[in-house]
């Protein structure tokens, strides 16, 4: 199940690569940079408004979400597609907006379906299950980029075709293989979780040499087809690990399950146990799993929260103090995370970088998101379970990070792009990794579903205010200077661009002192659950692995 959740995620970035494509995207329907940022808004609407595929999980199995994401993914992205190719006549920019909403409202649909799964799968390493999961997610985007190389050549075209079909494929061929298990101890849990950390670094290491190699040296259609492969190789190492586990475990059952050893020697089967420990058991397990029943899953009393870490009704979560807080923090942060991935190609054109060079800045940032998400989820939890240090605080510093980024793009030197890239793309997975995580500790996990969906509805909104009604036009209006200047006016022109330092002076400017007062706002929810995170916040989950543990045993002596 982890090994298939894995390549989901992997398949579930396309929309971090919109800044490859967006340029063909421009060019081939003629809209100037608002209109493209508006497009790239939709798309992070849709990236981000998973309410529905939460509401959806909360009442039908997992496949049949996954298959409803599948099939969005494919026809979203198809018509674009059809659009910038030319086979269908030319869209209405509302129609383009819809095709973008539908393709990448499908990522949520696999993060509902995958990820969410495996959190409840493994409650106490969750921090480090979102962090190898996001990271796939971030890597996505530079993995895309070897496989379009392989499979097209450098047609950025042909590369919105490729994101139509592939994650679709994925989903489909793993559709039952995602599904809630029991909670229990595995012997060999934080060795494997390492196993699979360490493969996934090396992937990024892969990726992003194979990325500054094929910027320095021309790569033939063969070389790309063997970067792709040492790609998918790597890609699919995880199921090994997985195969030898579960080898590993029914051995073991096996085992346990013969009446003598292998050297001859009887072994004395223990009595069996009295019927009340088994009924005490049984209650205990009972209780537990009725604790979990009891929250209310939309309303209940939403003026009567549960403590912290309790499983929260809906409506209780979403009107909590917290929740208010963390999404007002994420609008500031995710947002210019967001505008700024989005304005990537056209912050490279500007400086004059050429479109391979382009490319290049997208992988980076997609393999830095990568070591973002992972640092988030393993470092928080290491930091957490060591020192205490709340999970919120460790927030307030990923908020800080890409002010740094953003001054680096508002006043440019040769090279810098590069670092604005790596730390952006850094800042932004380890943010976002931490807002699923401390949703997940602050109001339980009976309701995760919908909740971690409902959080992340503040990076879109960010994202419209930032990127269409400021980033956008302040872009547009320098362009249109520019043409002034040389004594042409908007009509005369099918693409407005703009070149020069002074394109995104001032946006970035209002862009790292947004991220400035998202980190400030940050702390009030530090100051306020500092207490919580002292405590053990993760005791009733052991609990109730112990519980299944012990019901699972007794049902096996009862059975022999």
């Amino acid at each position: 199940m982890m090994f298939a959740s894995f390549l989901i995620m992997a398949g579930a970035g396309a929309t971090y690569l919109f800044g490859v494509y967006s340029k063909e995207i421009k060019a081939t329907l003629g809209y100037d940079q608002s209109t493209l940022n508006l497009i790239g808004s939709c798309k992070d609407l849709g990236a981000n408004v998973g309410v529905l595929s939460g509401l959806l999980a909360e009442v039908v199995p997992v496949w049949f979400v996954l298959l409803v994401g599948s099939a969005m993914n494919f026809a979203g992205y198809f018509l674009i597609w059809l659009a910038v190719t030319k086979r269908i006549a030319k869209p209405a920019v509302w129609q383009m907006c819809a095709y973008i909403i539908i393709g990448a409202n499908s990522q949520n649909f696999a993060n509902t379906g995958s990820l969410v799964t495996c959190v409840k799968n493994f409650p106490g390493s969750r921090g480090k299950m979102l962090g190898l999961m996001k990271g796939f997610v971030g890597l996505s985007g530079a993995i895309f980029t070897q496989l379009y190389y392989a499979i097209y050549g450098n047609d950025a075209k042909s590369l919105i075709l490729l994101i139509g079909w592939l994650p679709a494929v994925i989903s489909i061929l793993f559709v039952f293989n995602i599904r809630e298990l029991k909670t229990s101890r595995h012997p060999n849990e934080e060795k494997v979780f390492n196993q699979y950390l360490f493969i996934s670094i090396v992937l990024a290491l892969c990726l992003m040499g194979l990325t500054i190699a094929q910027k320095k040296v021309n790569f033939s259609h063969n070389a790309y087809i063997v970067s792709a492969t040492a790609v998918c190789v790597l890609l699919f190492l995880p199921l090994f690990i997985a195969i030898r586990e579960e080898l590993a475990t029914w051995k073991q059952r096996k085992q346990v399950s013969a009446p003598t050893s292998s050297v001859g020697v009887v072994v004395e089967e223990p009595p069996l146990p009295e019927p009340k420990p088994v009924e005490a058991a049984a209650e205990s397990s009972t209780t537990l799993i009725a604790k979990k029943e009891e929250a209310p899953c939309c309303g209940g009393n939403i003026f009567k929260k549960p403590p912290r870490g309790e499983d929260y009704g809906i409506m209780q979560a979403l009107l909590s103090l917290d929740m208010i807080i963390l999404f007002v923090a994420t609008l500031c942060g995710l947002g210019c995370s967001l505008t700024a991935i989005d304005n990537l190609g056209q912050i490279g054109e500007s400086l004059g970088y050429p479109t391979q060079t382009i490319s290049t800045f997208v992988s980076l940032m997609s393999i830095w998101n990568y070591f973002g998400r992972v640092a988030a989820g393993f470092g928080s939890e290491k930091i957490l379970t060591k020192w205490k240090i709340p999970r919120t605080l460790i927030m307030t510093f990923s908020l800080l990070l890409p002010c740094v980024g953003d001054i680096l793009i508002a006043f440019p030197f040769p090279g810098s792009v590069y670092v604005a890239s790596l730390l952006l793309g850094f800042s932004y997975g380890a943010q976002l990794t931490l807002v699923f995580v401390i949703i997940s500790e602050l109001f339980g996990l009976k309701n995760y579903a919908t909740l971690f969906n409902c959080g992340q509805l503040a990076s879109p909104i960010g994202s419209y205010v930032l990127n269409v009604r400021i980033v956008g036009k302040l872009y547009d209006e320098e362009a249109l200077k520019q043409l002034a200047l040389k004594g042409m006016t908007r009509s005369m022109v099918k693409e407005l661009t703009c070149i020069g330092k002074q394109c995104y002076r001032l946006s970035f400017i209002i862009l790292a002192v947004t991220n400035l007062v998202g980190a400030l706002i940050s702390l009030i929810l530090v100051y306020r659950t500092v207490a919580y995170y002292k405590s053990d916040i993760y005791k009733k989950f052991r609990e109730e692995m112990e519980a299944n543990e012990k019901e699972m045993a007794l049902v096996s002596t009862t059975a022999k």
